[in-house]
């Protein structure tokens, strides 16, 4: 029986690539279904089930840090493989604790992602090359932080991540709303509270936190 993969990414030239390495393999992979944001792939989990997702982390509407958690709270089998242009300890540390099991660096993606696919399929992690030492490396150390990269995880709830994407990828309050299906009055609380955790007071200051920490992209 083939591993049945999905694959999510906003650029349709980078679901394209990996379509043709997936599908060249000799293993037996079948892509069975492709999405642009993490809204959509919440959708096809429902009725394209897969195996593995292959999540881009920077997608619009919902990135795919938070649509991973969402999936496997919904359907705890499926396993993740996080795509990024990032290859910061702290992006991978975030795909981690949202409960991928695979993290590929996006110039590395088509040389290494059988190899994650057959891995995460059994079960095992998978980091590519280009991240694995540091994780390596701050595991011998005890995590005490030193050459950290990246943005601090805040204790963001996940509807607030949600409300900081939306805002940050520039929608309104009304917008936001709709598509959360949300009341206004609750997308300006949920605002409120975002800038008062992260200790921000300016819309562009909760954009750069967004790009930076690979919630929402430019």
């Amino acid at each position: 029986m083939s591993i049945r993969v999905v694959i999510a990414d906003d650029h349709p030239l980078v679901r394209d690539g990996l379509r043709r390495v997936i599908e060249g393999s000799a293993i037996g992979i079948e892509v069975v279904a492709e999405a642009a944001d993490g809204l959509e792939v919440l959708k096809l989990a429902e009725t394209a089930r897969a195996d593995i997702y292959i999540l881009d982390i920077t997608m619009p509407n919902l990135n795919g840090i938070d649509a991973a958690r969402e999936l496997l709270r919904r359907h705890t089998a499926a396993k993740v493989i996080i795509l990024s242009l990032h290859d910061t300890k702290a992006m991978v540390e975030a795909a981690l604790a949202a409960g991928a099991l695979g993290y590929l660096v996006k110039d590395m993606a088509s040389q290494t992602v059988i190899d994650a696919i057959a891995a995460v399929h059994a079960g095992r992690y998978y980091l590519c090359p280009a991240v694995a030492h540091f994780v390596v490396e701050a595991s011998r150390m005890g995590n005490k932080g030193s050459g950290r990269r990246g943005v601090a995880p805040v204790a963001l709830t996940a509807q607030e991540r949600k409300v900081l994407q939306l805002i940050a990828e520039g929608r309104s309050n009304k917008e936001v709303a709709a598509v959360l299906e949300l009341s206004i009055n609750t997308v300006h609380a949920h605002r409120k509270r975002v800038m008062r955790k992260l200790d921000l007071h300016k819309q562009s200051d909760l954009v750069r936190y967004a790009i930076k920490a690979g919630i929402a992209k430019l």
